[in-house]
């Protein structure tokens, strides 16, 4: 019996030495970044490859960072490019591509890759460097080996002196200082780093999971209560879904602007402090980061089939965009309303806000929400600019108010028994933690459906044609009005908006079929005279408030090189104000609707 279990131990090891020999190899790719001038605004990268050995071996940087729905096309700020191999040698490349070098590095050992990263853009969606902060965002300063993007690496960092603190969703390497580590490049791409003099502000646990907001220049405010109400909102999302899929999350914020581009388990945002100081200015900052909150779920995971494993060479285009941005512009009102942070009046002028962005442009009679987001790659996320404006929507504000609609119906052919909610928990389960992939347009629509337990095409037809959309009967299953009417406003009406720009006065936007469109004012010719006056912002809004429908206006611009004076005859702006409000005598299913949407008890009796 001995005898036998030495053999079987034997046999048993000899196999796994055999399967080992027959496995690939697993490299070790390590990035070192240096910032040894900020005022230079340059980033100095040295990648070590090991475990790598080819004949020849072509390295790739990203043309976009997942998130942010454009070329940016990073390696365009990648200079100074020297590979050596083992020994030191001279390791020759060619640049094959805008985004790619082909080594021919011959079965070398070691691969070492120096080169400098520019940055040019304070932006949560490019890398930047100055003397007061490093952003390092991956996929801008990180190449990767083609068709090696599954394999882990390492990240370490050299800050400059004064620089202590690291801000990233990635897992730091024990014994290593400013040293972290990513099991692929899909997640290195997905982990920005902010290094710097940073602020952080007290953390908070939701279920044992750690949660934290450091960043530069955050401002003064009450930042304890501050983390009180951001905590409230991950509370609402976590309960919502009935899953937190991460070890730790952290809110990493690049200083004041504008922008945030979520993350498996942190966002990148620019935040200011100051928007705290009016209630208005709190719900704005909630709901933003609610929002980028929430995508951590909806498009990190419940996700577009399309939208990973990614195209970095290319980008990733999907027709639902809708669901992955648009719903979470819905989520962000309704997480921040269940909060508590916001009355049900600034829950109705939220959505209100969409409607009339949406309604009041012309692009609602030409594209469709689908197409709204598949064309986001050339018209960009709030459609397009010069006169194809009129021809394009957001679907950042589409997007929501049909998440609404497709809500209150589910509520209505369920009997209050489900909602949108519902989907988002199934498509969760069933393909993130189930499936593990994303979901294709069909079966989005075969989960909606599923959960509403009958046919939702007449709903579908407000995502795949420019079908007008009916407001009056989905508020009616929640018990409220809105009114849909055509009004005229008091006022003269023109129709542009302008910016100063040094001594100039610029056209920002010209509405379609305005008084001044009409005239051919558009947008990005300066405004010189306002009735023979030397235009300002101050003048021109004086003149509109003193005028009314009858009276005309002259105007001078400068446009293609050319000076032209046009006279306008002012008009009445018309629009729809979908303004909300209550039923007088609700169905017991409408109050039930209502009370369950905003999970409070407000709808009148």
């Amino acid at each position: 019996m001995k005898r036998r279990i030495i053999i079987l131990l034997f046999v048993v090891l000899f196999v796994q030495i055999v399967f080992a020999k027959d496995q690939p190899t697993k490299s070790k790719i390590t990035f070192t970044v240096s910032m040894e001038n900020p005022s230079a605004h340059y980033f100095h990268v040295e990648m070590n490859c090991q475990g790598t050995e080819r004949q020849t071996l072509l390295l790739k940087m990203p043309v976009w960072s997942p998130g942010y729905y454009q070329r940016l096309d990073f390696a365009n700020n990648v200079e100074n490019f020297h590979v050596t191999g083992t020994k030191g040698e001279e390791i020759k490349w060619n640049k094959v591509s805008a985004n790619a070098w082909q080594l021919q590095s011959n079965n070398t050992g070691t691969l070492k890759i120096n080169y400098d990263v520019k940055t040019v853009r304070p932006f949560v969606g490019t890398p930047y460097l100055d003397e007061k902060k490093a952003y390092i965002l991956p996929a801008g300063v990180c190449l990767f080996i083609d068709g090696m993007i599954d394999h882990p690496a390492e990240i370490a960092i050299k800050p400059i002196a004064g620089w202590t603190k690291v801000a990233t969703g990635l897992d730091s390497l024990a014994g290593k200082s400013y040293t972290y580590s990513a099991p692929d490049f899909d997640i290195l791409y997905d982990s920005p780093l902010l290094v710097g003099d940073l602020e952080e502000l007290p953390s908070f646990t939701v279920k044992g999971i750690p949660h934290r907001f450091i960043g530069y220049q955050l401002g003064n405010f009450d930042k304890v209560q501050f983390m009180n109400d951001l905590k409230k909102i991950i509370e609402a999302a976590t309960d919502m879904i009935g899953d937190i899929p991460y070890k730790h999350y952290t809110f990493i914020s690049i200083g004041p602007g504008a922008g945030g581009i979520e993350h498996l388990n942190s966002a990148s945002v620019s935040f200011n402090g100051a928007g705290l100081s009016t209630e208005e200015g709190k719900i704005r900052l909630f709901h933003f980061l609610g929002h980028e909150y929430f995508h951590h779920y909806n498009v990190k995971r419940i996700r577009p089939i399309e939208l990973g494993p990614f195209d970095y060479d290319n980008g990733s285009r999907t027709k639902l965009l809708w669901v992955s941005e648009g719903l979470s512009v819905y989520y962000e009102y309704m997480l921040v309303h269940r909060a508590g942070l916001s009355s049900t009046e600034e829950l109705f002028n939220a959505l209100r806000n969409n409607m009339l962005a949406f309604e009041g442009k012309p692009g609602r009679l030409y594209q469709t929400l689908e197409q709204s987001s598949y064309d986001t790659w050339s018209d960009g996320p709030f459609g397009r600019t010069g006169d194809d404006v009129n021809k394009t929507i957001s679907y950042y504000d589409k997007g929501p108010v049909v998440g609404l609609l497709f809500d209150f119906k589910i509520r209505e052919l369920t009997q209050n028994k489900k909602s949108l909610d519902d989907v988002m928990r199934f498509v969760y389960n069933e393909y993130y933690k189930k499936k593990k992939r994303g979901f294709t347009d069909a079966e989005f629509r075969e989960a909606c459906e599923k959960i509403a337990g009958a046919s939702l095409a007449d709903e579908f037809e407000y995502v795949t044609t420019t079908k007008e959309i009916d407001y009056p009967a989905y508020f009616s299953y929640a018990g409220l009005k809105i009114d849909t009417t055509t009004k005229e406003l008091p006022g003269a009406y023109l129709g542009i908006n302008t910016r100063e720009r040094n001594d100039s006065l610029f056209i920002t936007t010209a509405d379609w079929e305005s008084p001044a469109w009409n005239a051919g004012i558009r947008a990005r010719q300066a405004l010189v005279e306002v009735n023979g006056v030397k235009a300002t912002a101050q003048l021109l809004k004086q003149t509109i408030e003193r005028s009314n429908k009858d009276d005309k206006v002259t105007l001078t611009v400068f446009a293609d090189k050319t000076k032209k004076t046009v006279e306008i005859p002012f008009a009445n702006r018309k629009e729809k104000s979908f303004k909300i409000s209550f039923m007088e005598n609700p169905s017991d299913l409408q109050k039930q609707i209502f009370n369950e949407w905003t999970k409070s008890a407000l709808l009148p009796h």
